[in-house]
């Protein structure tokens, strides 16, 4: 079977008919699975002809069923350990929130993996971060072409962060308005620091998130003892994330 047949395309097209009646459309999509085998070609006694998966095909199904499962897992574990970070800095963590940010002439939906702020009730001190976490190359590729998606990121956040699972891809391919963190076993590396902007957290995002569950963890004790030096007025810029040191997050 070549490359071009495990395409995510071909993938989907599979689940369909085997989800559907299998009635055929008739692509080059559908000509490409029938010349592998992952398709057949069923004649009824009306004279209509309808598709069918083949036994290779449910096996096709099922492998990418199991990869899609893997990923979904590394990415979620990789999520909560970023989370976990946060809270252990003493910021407010968020996973999968939903916030309208304004992109050119209209609006767009962001939902990055983690959302934090530090916990102060002072709003200029916020210092809103976004981290989103990629381990595949192939989903990072994708993501990078969004440019509106990274765009809505920037206008919610005064630091915005790629986490990558190491050995993915080189710093370099990460535009530049982003920092890039490498994930590996022995922990969360800062590859290339993230610009820091001043803004100011819209009105909307402030609705967003009092409705919102942060993270459990981030009033922990020891996080107050730490945020005793952030809430004082002569030293009001402590950094959250390290920087000076190989190590990004701790």
């Amino acid at each position: 079977m070549s490359d071009l047949l495990l395409a995510a395309v071909h993938r989907r097209r599979l689940r369909d008919i085997w989800r559907s009646a299998g009635w055929p459309c008739q692509d080059m999509v559908e000509v490409e699975l029938l010349a592998a085998g992952l398709l057949e070609r069923v004649r009824h006694a009306s004279g209509h002809e309808t598709l069918r998966v083949t036994d290779a095909g449910v096996a096709l199904i099922a492998e990418t069923l199991q990869r899609n499962r893997a990923t979904r897992d590394a990415h979620e574990a990789l999520v909560e350990r970023v989370a976990r970070e946060m809270t252990r800095n003493g910021r407010i963590a968020w996973r999968g929130l939903g916030l309208r940010a304004k992109v050119g002439e209209g609006w767009a939906m962001a939902m990055p993996d983690v959302y934090s702020v530090r916990n102060t009730s002072v709003e200029d001190y916020l210092e809103p971060v976004v981290h989103e976490i990629k381990v595949r190359r192939a989903d990072l590729l994708a993501d990078l072409k969004r440019e509106s998606k990274r765009a809505a990121y920037l206008q919610l956040c005064g630091e915005c962060w790629y986490v990558i699972r190491e050995g993915i891809a080189q710093p370099d391919e990460i535009p530049l308005e982003c920092g890039v963190m490498l994930a590996s076993e022995a922990g969360l590396d800062v590859a290339r620091p993230a610009p820091k902007r001043s803004m100011r957290m819209p009105f909307h995002a402030w609705m967003v998130l009092a409705r919102a569950t942060p993270l459990e963890g981030w009033q922990a004790d020891e996080s107050q003892a730490w945020l005793a030096a952030v809430e004082d007025p002569y030293n009001p810029h402590p950094d959250p994330l390290p920087r000076t040191r190989g190590r990004g997050l701790g």
